[in-house]
């Protein structure tokens, strides 16, 4: 069996590849946590993205599992052994300023474009594909290779939580949620919370905050923000507000009326493991804002995000790290609120080095949060995830990628969090092909269509030598 034509296998099933995968894009599969019921506990969208993998699955004759809506599989093959392949439907808010509809899976230009081409839905589709066409040539297996849907990704992780509690651990496996060729290292998450108390009396002198806002999620650089200031000379503030934004060179925005100033910022958003290829709206802002005179809380939240402006290494805030397998620490700030009456929240997601020390993060953020009153909560903590490149599982997904594409294998470290780090031994492999722009969690997000077809080829070779 070892003569199989893999692209030309995808090649015969490029329209159905396509059309499966455009019909999945067109569920807006975001978490609605109103919508939380039994057997849909992270809301209808997403319960319908996971059922339409289930669905393809028993259309294709492989066995199917549900996990309360939490999670779900598709299973072929036999054997004691087990082979996991880890994605997830679920994807994060569309966001503003869209060419093309979010959920539409318009294809142009050689790319198919919709929130989740990239991340996970596409490359999601391509390994369901591989698996088809193992299923289909009915090739010979010595184990049971099973793909592992998770449908809270992009928050919780609720849902592989769940599923490894009632399901069987792989003894292996890879996540197609990242880039090729192989990252076997991947930093720990650690996502805190700082809170500040809501003022007890507005000042009679001088500017005050009224309201802040910017950022949906923690894994997120947030692209806008809107703060609203009174009291104080305005016009002056509006005007050094102008001067600021055209030195930084961002979009803004400024209204005045009555003794209320609006001012919005608008940056460019990335995946919160990147901070430094985004543009923090929220962090100009309130860079902004620290540089005019407040008082009391306000400037004690104003100086919190101050020191997590302009570098994205955790320095100023004493929580800088590195290592030589997965390069330096970095911070993001995702979520930032802040009301006259119920104070402000500051929340950030930080990746750091597989080889560092978790507590000494939270040991100096606890350090200032004592130093400035502020209320701190650890939200999560990831641990990281790293196999040697020795593993014979490594080995041979470089093996594949090598023959399928005749560029080398390489090892790579992320600060992405991938579902490969819920495995006991598991890397990421794909489906981002080294050169291409990563527009996982912006707007126009989009997947080409040779790439998700490559990625189908790659991993249907992958899948079968790992389980042949």
């Amino acid at each position: 069996m070892s003569n199989i034509n893999w692209t030309e296998e995808v090649a015969k099933r490029k329209n159905d590849l396509l059309e499966d995968t455009k019909r999945l894009l067109q569920i807006p599969s975001i978490l609605n946590e109103a919508e939380r019921k039994e057997g849909a506990p992270f809301g209808s969208e997403i319960e319908k993205a996971l059922l339409y993998m289930l669905n393809l699955g028993k259309e294709s004759s492989m066995e199917v599992k549900n996990l309360d809506g939490y999670a779900g599989h598709l299973e072929i093959g036999n054997g004691d052994e087990l082979l996991g392949i880890l994605c997830h439907v679920d994807v994060v808010p569309a966001g503003e300023g869209w060419s093309v509809e979010p959920f539409g899976g318009e294809i142009k230009d050689g790319k198919i474009f919709a929130r989740g081409a990239s991340d996970d839905k596409g490359p999601t589709m391509a390994a369901f594909y591989a698996m088809k066409i193992i299923q289909e040539l009915k090739l010979p297996l010595s184990k049971r290779i099973r793909m592992i849907i998770g449908c809270d990704e992009e928050s919780n992780w609720e849902c592989v939580r769940h599923y490894f509690k009632n399901e069987e651990m792989p003894d292996f496996g890879f996540a197609p949620d990242a880039d090729f060729p192989i990252i076997n290292a991947e930093k720990g998450i650690f996502d805190v919370e700082f809170k500040i108390n809501a003022k007890n009396a507005k000042s009679d002198e001088g500017l005050y905050l009224v309201s802040f806002e910017s950022g949906q999620r923690l894994n997120m650089v947030p692209d806008k923000a809107i703060a609203k200031v009174a009291g104080g000379s305005l016009k002056e503030a509006e005007e050094k507000f102008k001067k600021y934004a055209a030195t930084k060179g961002f979009s803004y925005e400024t209204t005045k009326e009555d003794n209320l100033l609006t001012l919005k910022a608008e940056g460019k958003s990335a995946h919160g493991s990147t901070p430094e290829v985004g543009v923090n709206a929220g962090l100009e802002l309130a860079q902004f804002l620290c540089s005019l005179s407040f008082n009391d809380s306000d400037q004690t939240f104003l100086e919190l995000l101050s020191d997590v402006s302009g570098e994205f290494t955790g320095e100023k805030i004493g929580i800088a790290a590195n290592d030589e397998a997965s390069g330096s620490l970095t911070v993001n700030v995702g979520v930032i609120k802040y009301s006259e009456s119920e104070g402000g929240k500051v929340g950030m997601n930080i990746r750091y080095p597989v080889t560092h020390n978790s507590e000494k993060i939270e040991t100096a953020l606890s350090k200032r949060a004592d130093q400035d009153n502020l209320t701190m909560r650890v939200i999560e903590n990831n641990p990281p995830n790293y196999v040697d490149g020795n593993h014979p599982l490594v080995k041979t997904l470089q093996k594949v990628y090598e023959e399928q594409t005749g560029e080398p294998g390489e090892l790579i470290a992320i600060g992405g969090g991938t579902y490969a780090r819920s495995l006991q031994t598991g890397v990421a492999f794909g489906a981002l092909f080294p050169g291409r722009e990563d527009v996982a969690h912006q707007k126009d997000e989009y997947m080409y269509v040779d790439d998700l077809l490559r990625s189908a080829a790659i991993y249907a070779q992958a899948i079968y030598e790992l389980a042949k």
